[in-house]
């Protein structure tokens, strides 16, 4: 009996053992975490990987879990992820995440072109482009089926175009612009120039410039982008270090739009998906308003170096002038 047990235990230790040295090949050595706390990594979320940093570390029943917050992103969004959801923050898996957003983004296209395509657009359906964008923008909900809306607004915002194809770049300036407010304790210096009202009149010429008319579609869009905007900055844009800022430079009727810029007008892209959720339209239509969006997000890069700015105050101005820690 003693001396079975004794080979039943050791080989027990054994198995454990050669688990230990597998893991370690793969990178898994539960004696040490893969990751440390405060560090960059990439995070898998579903098909798609997110730039995140690692903010607490555990060790449960012989396997490390990491708490990431998933960097430019509400926190919401942050959880608790297995060493398999994690990679290095290195160029070689950068360009990995550059491919899944890639192709993930052709595969959408193919998805949503094999139902509009040898159909051309008539005047009627025209209309109907235009009626479904002021239907948005005036936050209009058109009817859908019993039992379906739950279930179409997760589906939308699981497979928003402008997640799917947000600029890297300016995913890069969101994260900095993360870690300068919350981390460091700076803010951007109000008011902005060129303001969010400012870089929305100059999308509109640059799209004048090139359909060479004024575009009803894109004009009832921006308008709608600049009520979306004033009214969703006090509610959901703010990091909770800049409400003091927010309460002494807008007073009375001034529009967060003339003084905000683009610092704050990319975060309310990041939070459009969520909002785009509660207006039922059809699935071609929002594929449409999405195109239209991202175009302008694609403006707002082409001109990154111009629009948003390079430095942050150590401080905010109180109303007798003086500078406030």
């Amino acid at each position: 009996m003693g001396s079975s047990s004794n080979t039943n235990t050791s080989g027990g230790a054994s198995d454990k053992e050669e688990k230990k040295k597998e893991d370690k090949v793969k990178g898994k050595d539960s004696s040490e975490p893969s990751f440390k706390e405060n560090e960059r990594v990439l995070a898998y979320h579903g098909p798609l990987l997110y730039e995140a940093k690692v903010q607490r570390i555990e060790n449960h029943e012989d396997e490390w879990r990491y708490f990431v917050h998933y960097l430019g992103w509400n926190k919401n969004w942050d959880e608790w992820v297995a060493n398999d959801r994690l990679l290095a923050l290195t160029e070689e898996n950068m360009r990995k995440q550059q491919e899944l957003d890639k192709n993930q983004v052709v595969d959408k296209t193919m998805k949503s072109g094999r139902s509009t395509q040898h159909k051309p657009k008539g005047s009627n359906d025209a209309k109907a482009d235009k009626d479904d964008t002021k239907s948005l923008m005036k936050g209009k909900k058109r009817k859908s089926q019993p039992g379906t809306e739950i279930q179409e607004k997760e589906k939308r915002s699981s497979q928003s175009l402008l997640v799917l194809q947000f600029p890297l770049t300016l995913k890069k300036q969101l994260v900095d612009d993360w870690e300068f407010v919350s981390q460091m304790g700076k803010f951007v210096k109000l008011p902005r120039s060129p303001t969010v009202d400012d870089i929305l009149k100059k999308y509109l010429e640059h799209r004048t410039k090139k359909d060479g008319k004024i575009n009803d579609s894109y004009a009832e869009i921006l308008k709608g982008i600049r009520c979306y905007f004033d009214k969703a900055l006090p509610a959901m844009l703010l990091y909770k270090k800049e409400r003091d800022q927010y309460a002494e430079e807008v007073k009375g009727d001034v529009s967060p739009s003339t003084v905000y810029g683009a610092e704050h007008l990319l975060r309310l892209f990041v939070k459009l998906p969520e909002l785009l959720a509660f207006v039922n339209m059809e699935e071609d239509a929002l594929n449409k308003l999405q195109m239209k969006l991202l175009d302008i997000l694609k403006f707002i890069q082409k001109n990154q170096s111009t629009f948003f700015t390079t430095v942050y105050d150590d401080g905010r101005k109180s109303a007798d002038g003086a500078k406030t820690k």
